[in-house]
């Protein structure tokens, strides 16, 4: 049967935070559909389908790079089906198609990458690179649609980003949606763009209509935070089939996705029970530590945490820690990255305040003015972090440079010393073979040597003994040591 996407609250899909921990926290909070993160499709080939008796879970693993132990790439869970779709990366049709095969009986969608501007993601012209490569990008669509999608009665979707030009922007999605695809996903950022940004939607009024009409669901991503935002989205562009998708908002608080949603701590023992069943410690921390306020005096204990045992005590303390003002205890709203600590009321109240704004957006809508091209230039502080990061690179290299020159001339030094040591050495030699000669030439009782530069005879002194100036005779004597 194939799913319905409209009218969707959907988790996004997150590299490490996406994993089964995060997808079942989300469902148990009325989650309509979930994306796993980002697979390659070169490495789910690699991989070996397992039933896991013990958890009940389907396994794909694989050889760890030292070929010592299985570990598992991805796990689908019964709670699951019907709700589950796969996220691929790939570059490669024929790839794509057998990754897909490989996997299509335990998820009910597949979704192609087309939007990720990582470098995880695009090293390889996958991702954001493929809307630079339209043609490559629909053929790769068009064989899962055909050779995947058709045959197992299962959608294929894409997700995509804006471009920076209306007509561009419209021209990819015409073409892809003509290859069969059962739904699009639009994260409403460029490709350029920053998380941090707001997200885009001068293009909507007219994208919309031409995607819905073909048959093809609509997705927006970009910057929502609750399930209040899938009903103040649809009655801002006045669209009730329309679905949202989140990210980092779930990423900091799944709970987020109900109508109840709960503080920090308990969202934090959640996840580490599943954690705990389901994932390596690692991934589980991780996943932990980004539902924690870096205030909170609960992030640095937990994150020098290094097994399940002494996380689950220190959780179980902090659940039941009295300190009520610790960041712990509010729930963490991630607004462009930005992080609000807020009572459940406040965070309601936040959630009102969003949806009346935007509201407003359907009454500004100017189509002259809203098609123009798109102000997706980098923030002032990220123009300013890439340059001091250029300029980092550039003095690092001056310095090796530097070093090297400065190497090379204690080298050259170094030489100089040792080639004058050498003179000298021979030098004090010299020396002292003439003073052994003329020892022996003098009587053993007191002797005279000659000035050279006076030619006036002075007695010779012990160097132990105390020493005047005969020049100066009022001067102290100084003893020499």
């Amino acid at each position: 049967m194939m799913i319905d996407y409209s009218n969707k609250v959907c988790l996004a899909p997150m590299v490490r935070s996406g994993e089964l921990p995060m997808r079942l926290f989300a469902l148990k909070n009325n989650c309509d559909l979930v994306w796993t993160p980002e697979y390659i499709d070169k490495k789910i080939i690699t991989t070996k389908r397992i039933e896991n008796k013990e958890l009940g879970t389907i396994d794909y693993i694989t050889r760890s790079s030292n070929n010592t132990t299985d570990v598992v790439v991805f796990r689908k869970h019964p709670l699951e089906t019907g709700k589950l779709i796969f996220q691929m990366g790939s570059s490669d049709p024929s790839i794509a198609v057998d990754a897909a095969l490989h996997v299509i009986q335990d998820v009910d969608g597949i979704d192609l990458n087309c939007g990720c501007p990582k470098h995880f993601s695009i090293h390889s012209k996958m991702g954001a690179e493929l809307l630079k490569d339209p043609e490559l990008l629909c053929s790769i669509l068009i064989n899962l649609v055909e050779k995947v999608g058709k045959p197992n009665n299962k959608p294929i979707s894409a997700k995509i980003r804006l471009l920076p030009n209306f007509e561009k922007t419209k021209g990819l999605i015409e073409k892809i949606l003509s290859t069969g695809i059962s739904n699009l996903t639009i994260h409403c950022r460029t490709p350029i763009m920053r998380n941090r940004q707001d997200p885009i939607w001068n293009y909507l009024p007219k994208l919309i209509p031409m995607i819905q009409d073909l048959g093809v669901n609509l997705i927006l991503n970009g910057n929502f935070q609750s399930r209040d935002d899938l009903k103040s989205v649809q009655e801002a562009l006045k669209n009730f089939k329309l679905s949202i998708m989140i990210a980092e908002a779930v990423e900091a608080n799944p709970s987020i996705l109900s109508s109840t949603p709960k503080v920090q701590k308990f969202n934090v023992a959640e996840i580490a029970e599943l954690g705990m069943k389901y994932l390596h410690f690692s991934g589980a921390k991780f996943m932990i530590l980004n539902m924690i306020p870096g205030k909170s005096k609960w992030y640095q204990e937990l994150s020098r945490l290094k097994n399940w045992d002494d996380m689950m005590k220190k959780i179980d303390e902090m659940i039941n820690d009295n300190d009520t003002n610790d960041k712990i205890n509010f729930i963490m709203n991630k607004n462009n990255q930005k992080v609000n600590l807020l009572n459940v009321e406040e965070f309601k109240k936040l959630m009102r305040q969003r949806g009346e704004l935007m509201k407003l957006f359907n009454d500004k809508w100017d189509e002259e003015k809203m098609l123009d091209d798109l102000n997706d230039a980098l923030p002032e502080n990220n123009k300013e972090q890439q340059k001091q990061k250029q300029k980092g690179k550039k003095n690092k290299k001056n310095k090796k440079a530097n070093q090297n020159g400065n190497q090379k001339e204690e080298e050259k030094i170094k030489t100089e010393d040792q080639s004058a040591n050498s003179h000298q050495a021979e030098a004090i030699s010299k020396q002292v073979k003439a003073e052994k000669s003329s020892k022996e030439a003098v009587t053993d009782t007191e002797h005279t040597v000659v000035d050279n530069e006076n030619d006036s005879t002075t007695k010779k002194h012990n160097p132990l003994d105390t020493i005047t100036n005969e020049n100066e005779p009022n001067r102290k004597k100084v003893k020499v040591n």
